[in-house]
């Protein structure tokens, strides 16, 4: 029997706003840095030096952070990674976050391939949804842009999600330079015949320049038009969790395309998420280095307040849109080692 949902509270904390006025709601959790893929937007083809399982957070530890953080205001956890299944026992986690008083979303990002076993025991567990990256629907390709990836085995993850019901199920797709040789609407027209079939959500993703990647100039505006000329129009439903996506439905299509494009219509004025990495470091930018250690605040024994003092300054000190310098900048560690 499924878990249900937790409830929300009679009375919820204030979300604590930024320096801009932006809210607090929402905390990305990387569980780990390994990954059984190698995907050139994510990792280098030679890995990267693997942290050491006394040196990530603890389950336990990671449910800590949690409870200050919507204590805060946050309602909504995404469990990433590197790969998150990749981590023994990741159903106990998302046990420990379901039980969390005032987290009302809580979802993961996986790359599907281990997802298949695991569908129904985090279903179970209580994750409510996931987001799946499958970058392309030809295997050949498919393997060449994960550096070996067997896309039978992601589509059977999504079918899995599907039957396990963590809908909504979505499908991110990264739009890379040079990765689609025939074209970029040729390479979306898969995922458009896909929606077609599936009760899935297909995310266009504008890549950003992330470690050795560089920003795939106009991918956003040439996607856009790709969408529209398979006869999409704009959604008018809400997708739960839309976030900063763009959809359009197909006439009859249990699915729908999605674009997010953070280069050519960016939405850093509207941002409010933290970032957890696997070692206790909290990012309040995907492009700005750590803002805070709070594994000094977990071991020996958990320290709640400091814990939410941590995150409230992190918060408040978060960058205005455009102060990253995302245009022609480059994170400091690769997206596996900050969590996707």
């Amino acid at each position: 029997m499924l878990r249900g949902r937790v409830t929300q509270m009679n009375s919820r904390p204030e979300p604590i706003s930024d320096a801009h006025g932006r809210q607090l709601g929402y905390l990305r959790v990387s569980v780990t840095d390994r990954c059984n893929l190698r995907c050139r937007y994510c990792m280098p083809e030679h890995g990267i030096p693997l942290l050491r399982h006394q040196d990530i957070l603890a389950y336990e530890e990671i449910a800590a952070v949690a409870r200050a953080a919507a204590a805060l205001g946050v309602t909504s956890v995404r469990i990433t990674g590197g790969e998150p299944l990749a981590r023994r026992g990741v159903a106990n986690l998302v046990a420990l976050l379901h039980d969390i008083e005032g987290i009302a979303d809580l979802s993961m990002t996986t790359n599907g391939t281990l997802l298949a076993p695991a569908a129904e025991p985090l279903a179970r567990a209580g994750l409510h949804r996931v987001n799946v990256s499958v970058d392309s629907l030809d295997p050949v390709e498919y393997a060449a842009i994960t550096r070996g990836g067997d896309l039978d085995r992601a589509m059977a993850g999504v079918e899995a999600a599907l039957a396990a019901g963590l809908e909504p199920v979505k499908v991110n797709a990264v739009m890379l330079r040079g990765a689609q040789d025939g074209g970029l609407r040729q390479w979306m027209e898969p995922f458009a015949d896909l929606v077609r079939r599936l009760p899935v959500h297909v995310r266009f993703i504008e890549p950003m320049p992330l470690g050795d990647m560089t920003a795939c100039e106009g991918c956003g505006l040439r996607a856009a038009q790709a969408i529209e000329s398979f006869g999409a129009t704009p959604a008018r439903d809400v997708i739960r969790g839309a976030g900063p996506a763009r959809y359009w439905r197909l006439d009859g299509s249990p699915g729908s395309l999605g674009l997010i494009a953070p280069l050519s219509d960016p939405f850093c004025d509207h941002c409010n998420r933290l970032r957890l990495t696997p070692r206790g470091e909290v990012r309040s930018c995907l492009f700005a280095s750590a803002d805070a250690d709070l594994m000094p605040l977990l071991r020996p024994r958990v320290n709640a307040a400091a814990i939410a003092q941590a995150l409230s300054r992190c918060w408040r000190s978060k960058p205005g849109a455009g102060e990253p310098r995302m245009h022609g900048a480059h994170a400091t560690a690769s997206m596996c080692q900050i969590g996707g």
